[in-house]
C-alpha cells in the first residue's frame, strides 16, 4: 500500500528514497529535451508533480500537471483489469477459449487460444501491428485511421493474419491480442468496451480525467503528441481515431497516482484476480523486465510497471511495493520519456 504507518519498519528511509527519486527525475529532465509531466508519491504525499515543456507547440502552451497525455500501452493494464472484473463476475475465465465468442470472425485465430494466452502475449496469433518491422513514427495501419472507432471496427485490421506459433508456446508481445481481449470483453459484457473500462476500472479508482477520446476532437486539456523532439507534426494520422484494448487512453499523472492504491486495495479486482494478472510468468530479456498478464514486473525487484510507446507517446508508471513509492513519467513526444526513465533504472 502507499501509506506510511506504524508497521512500516523504515518510513524515514522510504521518504528519503521518494525524495531522492524525485530529485533524480527532475535532474534527468533538465539534462534532456523532455516535455511532459512527472509525479512521485509516497505515503499519501505528493513529493513531486510538475509539467515541463509545451503541451501545444504551435500556440506555445506550457505543460501543466493538469494536462492529460496519451499513454499508449499503459492502456493494456486497463484492458487486463476489465477482463479481470468479468472474471470476478463469473462471466469469463482465464482458461476460456476465445472461439465461442468469436464465432465465424477471425477464422485464422487458433481454436486453442484462450483468454490467458491473450493476456500473457503467448497466443501466437498474427499481429496487425508488427513493431519490429517499422519505425515508431511510420504510418503502419493498413486501413484509413478514421474508420477505427468502435472495437468491432478493428476486425478489419485483425483479420487475415495467420497464426504464427502454437498457443502457449512462448511470449511474443502482441498488440492484436489486446484488441481481441477488448472485443471479447465487449461481447461478454454487452456494452461498449470503453464504457466497460470506465465503469469497472476507472470509476472504482477515482480516475475521473482518464478516457478514450477521438483523436480528431481532443479537448483543450489534452496535450498534443509530437512525432519528434522538435517540430509541429503530431501523431493524428498514425493511430486509430479512437483506441481500443491495446492503447488510446489519455490520463493525468494524478489519475495514475490514484490508480495504484485502488488496484492494491482491491477496489478494481479481487486479490486472487490481481495476483493472477500481476504474478511474473516470463523473463523478457530484451526489456530487462518480467511479464505477467497485462503488467510488467521488475527484473530483480517486485516493481509493478505499466508503460507505453507509440508515435508521439512514451510513458511509464510504476509502484514499488517495498517502499510504497509510486511514480509516473509521461511524455508527449515519441522518445521523450526514456532518457528520464533510464536515469532512474525505472525505480
Amino acid at each position: 500500500m502507499m501509506t506510511d504507518n506504524a508497521d512500516d519498519p523504515a518510513p524515514d528511509a522510504a521518504r528519503r528514497s521518494a525524495a531522492e527519486l524525485a530529485a533524480t527525475l527532475h535532474t534527468a529532465v533538465e539534462d534532456s529535451a523532455f516535455s511532459g509531466v512527472i509525479r512521485v508519491d509516497h505515503g499519501g504525499t505528493t513529493v513531486l508533480e510538475q509539467g515541463y515543456g509545451l503541451a501545444d507547440r504551435a500556440y506555445e502552451i506550457a505543460m501543466t500537471p493538469g494536462h492529460r497525455l496519451g499513454v499508449a500501452s499503459i492502456s493494456k493494464g486497463f484492458t487486463a483489469l476489465a477482463i479481470g472484473a468479468l472474471i470476478d463476475d463469473g462471466a469469463l475465465a482465464l482458461d476460456a477459449p476465445v472461439r465461442p465468442l468469436l464465432g465465424e470472425d477471425l477464422p485464422e485465430v487458433d481454436d486453442a487460444v484462450t483468454v490467458q494466452h491473450l493476456l500473457a502475449h503467448t497466443s501466437g496469433i498474427g499481429d496487425y501491428l508488427d513493431e519490429s518491422a517499422a519505425e515508431i513514427t511510420d504510418h503502419v495501419l493498413e486501413v484509413p485511421v478514421h474508420t477505427l472507432v468502435d472495437t468491432e471496427d478493428f476486425l478489419s485490421v485483425l483479420d487475415g493474419h495467420p497464426q504464427v506459433s502454437i498457443p502457449g508456446d512462448h511470449f511474443e508481445y502482441n498488440n492484436a491480442g489486446y484488441v481481441l481481449l477488448a472485443l471479447l470483453a465487449q461481447r461478454v459484457a454487452g456494452c461498449d468496451f470503453h464504457e466497460l473500462v470506465r465503469t469497472r476500472v476507472l470509476a472504482p479508482a477515482g480516475m475521473t480525467a482518464t478516457d478514450y477520446p477521438r483523436m480528431d476532437e481532443l479537448g483543450g486539456d489534452v496535450a498534443r503528441s509530437y512525432l519528434e523532439e522538435e517540430g509541429l507534426r503530431t501523431n493524428a494520422l498514425h493511430l486509430p481515431v479512437r483506441g481500443s484494448g491495446d492503447g488510446g487512453a489519455v490520463t493525468t499523472a494524478a489519475d495514475l497516482a490514484a490508480f495504484w492504491p485502488a488496484l492494491l486495495e482491491g477496489r478494481i479486482v479481487s486479490p486472487s484476480t490481481l495476483e493472477a494478472l500481476t504474478a511474473p510468468r516470463v523473463v523478457v530479456e530484451d526489456e530487462e523486465m518480467r511479464y505477467g498478464r497485462g503488467f510488467w514486473r521488475g527484473l530483480d525487484s517486485e516493481l509493478l510497471i505499466l508503460e507505453g510507446y507509440d508515435a508521439g507517446v512514451s510513458a511509464r508508471t510504476w509502484h514499488d511495493p517495498a517502499t510504497g513509492i509510486t511514480a509516473s513519467v509521461l511524455a508527449n513526444h515519441s522518445d521523450g520519456a526514456w532518457p528520464v526513465v533510464v536515469a532512474t533504472d525505472g525505480e
